[in-house]
């Protein structure tokens, strides 16, 4: 294969299921991706939202760390806003000096959650202002060259945890274009701004000590099944699943009724967050994948997949990794 494949688990607690039962899919998922030669597993921080468990971001990662050997691990992202940096850097130190070399740090802008929750975080208004001289301050407690003299993040001083900066807009690829740190774009779920944002960021890149040539992951949906219908059936699934997440807080909808809002202009926009999907048998989804690879300028792809069922859940990535070609640990 031509890039790298990677897996964003998006931790859900399926229906009439526990957080409990989704923390082992997901060392499950890890262990069956690292089997499989996947390079890296990301958890994101979601937060007051009922069908998603990676709330406690580091804290997953820790756990899925100690149920695997080898797999890359970490977040995409942390929202640094809702954190002193600081905080974040002892967590990921800790992370990195239990297992070292596997660990990495996505940060995002974002609340990661709703208004209501985002005063229940205690967080300031203003805090997305200083997002770039939080992550200089970040960065400097990782490599030891703190910018608040006298204090230092134990663990976490000189681990170098590598930074990721996360987007679905101009303002981060310009960031992490400006710092010289890797870029993800979120084009599995803000699909609008991909290839202008992925453009400036190549253009702009000035090295850093941590990256000498710009690296882009995209995100992109993906469901693969033995057979077309059986696909598509799932990809169905997944947006009526989304229906739920993101309209029905207080209420769960009948199939008929998921499908009803999805031809409703609410509806539409769930189809325009999944635009970027490779839905199919195994040859469908590889071809998908080679064009999208392209059309996104993208070193990485990281795929983040929802199924009707666990065992469909897992065949996914099997099928995907033997059409991409992995190579098995």
């Amino acid at each position: 294969m031509s890039v790298p494949l990677s897996i964003l688990d998006l931790a859900i607690i399926d229906e009439g299921r526990t957080a409990r039962d989704s923390f082992q899919a997901s060392v499950e998922l890890a262990q069956l991706a690292e089997r499989l030669g996947y390079r890296r597993i990301w958890y994101a921080e979601h937060h007051n939202m009922p069908t998603i468990a990676s709330s406690a971001t580091s804290v997953l990662i820790s756990h899925i760390a100690a149920h695997t050997e080898r797999i890359r691990l970490g977040a995409g992202g942390v929202m640094l806003p809702n954190h002193s940096p600081l905080t974040i850097a002892e967590q990921f130190g800790t992370l990195e000096t239990l297992y070292p070399g596997r660990i990495d740090l996505g940060l995002g802008r974002a609340p990661g959650s709703d208004q209501k929750t985002f005063r229940a975080l205690r967080r300031d208004p203003m805090s997305a202002d200083s997002f770039p001289q939080d992550v200089l301050e970040l960065q400097g407690y990782l490599t030891g060259e703190s910018r608040i003299p006298g204090v230092d993040a134990t663990p976490g001083k000189g681990t170098n945890v590598p930074l990721y900066i996360l987007g679905s807009s101009l303002f981060g690829a310009r960031l992490a274009a400006a710092l010289g740190l890797p870029y993800s774009f979120a084009s599995h779920f803000a699909p609008q701004a991909l290839q202008d944002a992925v453009a400036l960021y190549r253009r702009d890149f000035k090295p850093s000590a941590q990256l000498q040539e710009p690296y882009v992951i995209a995100g992109v949906n993906v469901l693969a099944a033995d057979t077309e219908e059986q696909a598509q059936a799932e990809f169905l699934h997944t947006r009526r699943r989304r229906v739920a997440q993101l309209l029905g807080r207080d209420r769960t909808f009948t199939d008929e009724e998921a499908d009803q809002i999805l031809k409703s202009p609410a509806g539409l926009q769930i189809e325009q967050m999944v635009r970027y999907s490779a839905v199919g048998t195994p040859d469908q989804v590889r071809e998908y994948l080679d064009w999208f690879s392209g059309h996104a300028q993208a070193d990485e792809l990281i795929v983040a997949s929802q199924a009707s069922s666990h065992q469909a859940w897992l065949h996914s990535y099997e099928l995907l990794a033997q059409a991409m070609e992995l190579t098995a640990a």
